[in-house]
């Protein structure tokens, strides 16, 4: 899936965070944003690759993906 053209509604920034910080961060963002708004999360530990999938489906939340930056990874949520 393409994600350049997804406008997130919230940005998290986790970078140089380790597991579990970007999990719990993103736990607290997602509470401030409302249903079917985008969070927007960068990160650079590699466990979130399969941690925010994870949690999306245990939660109700659309993961909508992730792609490589620069030096980062850019993950999307949609609130469910």
């Amino acid at each position: 899936m393409d994600l350049s053209g997804v406008k997130a509604d919230m940005t998290l920034d986790a970078k140089g965070l380790s597991c579990p910080m970007p999990l719990l961060k993103t736990k607290k963002a997602i509470n401030q944003i409302s249903s079917g708004q985008v969070l927007e999360i960068l990160g650079t530990d590699p466990g979130s690759k399969n941690d925010l999938p994870g949690w999306c489906e245990r939660t109700g939340h659309e993961y909508l993906g992730a792609e490589d930056g620069d030096g980062f990874f850019r993950f999307l949520i949609k609130k469910g």
